[in-house]
């Protein structure tokens, strides 16, 4: 008597040859989706930035009698969100932001701030931007490439060869 034992399946040799096709596709998107969260991230620090560039401005004129506030007190104003005014060092998106605001002082200065926005993580495959930024009272916009694990100072935050344009 014989018995016929069909066995229906895959070979070891298909599968292996789907799971490089797999890996070659996988290889291919994996930076660009990378690329495109850094984007992402980068984008949303400049929106973070610009919110608080006018929160700012509406703060110094209502509660804030001249002076512009930190991000707690631009919060407490609600002015920001949550996220962005948690802490006076607050992270978002995979950025760090903090604002350095200076009193004004009758008769010597005006009333100023200043913001930088810097990415969490700096290099590696989990890096969280590419560039730094940084805006004052006058709303101009300034990124950096390089030095991203500091904070933008108040030269380069008034420099002119790192405008960002709009």
């Amino acid at each position: 008597m014989k018995t016929n034992k069909r066995q229906d399946g895959f070979s070891l040799i298909e599968l292996l040859i789907v799971v490089a096709i797999i890996g070659i596709i996988a290889a291919i998107a994996i930076p660009n989706l990378l690329a495109s969260r850094r984007a992402a991230n980068e984008g949303s620090a400049q929106s973070s930035l610009r919110t608080i560039h006018s929160s700012e401005a509406t703060y110094q004129s209502t509660g804030g009698a001249g002076n512009f506030g930190t991000l707690t007190a631009l919060k407490t104003a609600n002015l920001v969100d949550g996220v962005l005014g948690a802490a006076d060092t607050s992270t978002k998106s995979g950025y760090t932001f903090v604002v350095t605001p200076v009193d004004f002082v009758a008769g010597t200065s005006a009333a100023s701030f200043g913001a930088t926005a810097n990415p969490t993580v700096t290099s590696g495959v989990s890096q969280t931007g590419t560039r730094k930024f940084g805006v004052t009272e006058d709303g101009v916009m300034h990124g950096q490439t390089d030095a991203l694990g500091t904070a933008m100072t108040a030269a380069e935050l008034s420099a002119t060869n790192n405008v960002l344009g709009n």
